[in-house]
């Protein structure tokens, strides 16, 4: 799968407003990068620029799908997050993985790490994907 299909999701305002750029894709896999900058924390990131990148590469991992019509709508309906160690100054990079596609719930893993490799955060994310072909 190429990035064409899941690219406008990081094109969003929120996602480039926090500089996040997708990296890879393929069908039920994203991964997202985020390069550090001063604004998303002095000295270690905020939880909640983590944050953002988790829904954002959890999205495009659930958009990443090759039967999905044109008019196809979702949204994230919850997500748990544990932060298991402060990120700091550092480019962050999230792998998101599709776990279970339902009729409309899909649920699916994410995993932060930093440049050094350690995983600073994982989060668990329920999306509603509505498949139907309305017109």
């Amino acid at each position: 799968m190429s990035l064409a299909r899941v690219g406008p999701i990081a094109q969003e305002s929120y996602a480039r407003m926090l500089g996040v750029e997708l990296v890879e894709a393929a069908e039920d896999r994203v991964v997202a990068r985020l390069p550090y900058r001063e604004q998303l924390g002095t000295g270690r990131i905020h939880g909640g620029a983590i944050s953002g990148l988790v829904d954002i590469a959890a999205t495009a991992a659930f958009w990443s799908y090759r039967d999905l019509p044109s008019n196809a709508r979702g949204a994230t309906i919850g997500f748990t997050i544990n932060f298991l160690r402060v990120a700091e100054e550092t480019d962050l990079s999230a792998t998101a993985t599709v776990r279970r596609r339902g009729g409309t719930i899909c649920v699916g893993d994410v995993s932060v790490v930093g440049e050094d490799g350690e995983e600073v955060a994982t989060a668990v994310v329920t999306y509603k994907l509505d498949r139907s072909n309305r017109e």
